[in-house]
């Protein structure tokens, strides 16, 4: 593997220019996942950096996040009882009950591939 890595001296070290490329369409759980990793996991971060592989890593995460969210709201949906018969009966209670299906939802993605 090559690496056309530039350097800089700083005292008696020779430190590389990294360039941290994310995609500019990386959307709400790809950043949750930088920052997880930056922040909780420097040594998995640098690592992802320097190989070159942090973009595709959170891509990655951020599809399959997504999907997971697609296949998990019709379940969650079900189970709850969100029928559009209840949404045009009581549509206020229709949306509390849809926030809690999507939080749910949303806790069970960030415990499985957000942080971890």
């Amino acid at each position: 593997m090559e690496n056309d890595l530039t350097y800089r001296q700083e005292g008696d070290f020779l430190l590389p220019e990294l360039e941290v490329e994310t995609p500019s369409t990386l959307g709400k759980y790809g950043r949750m996942r930088e920052r997880y990793l930056r922040e909780e996991r420097p040594v998995l971060y640098n690592r992802l950096i320097l190989s070159g592989k942090l973009a595709g890593h959170l891509t990655e995460i951020e599809q399959a996040a997504n999907r997971r969210l697609e296949l998990m709201m019709p379940e969650l949906k079900k189970s709850m009882g969100l029928t559009e018969e209840l949404k045009a009966q009581n549509p206020m209670n229709w949306v509390g009950l849809m926030n809690n299906a999507k939080a749910k939802a949303e806790e069970m993605i960030l415990s499985e591939l957000i942080y971890q």
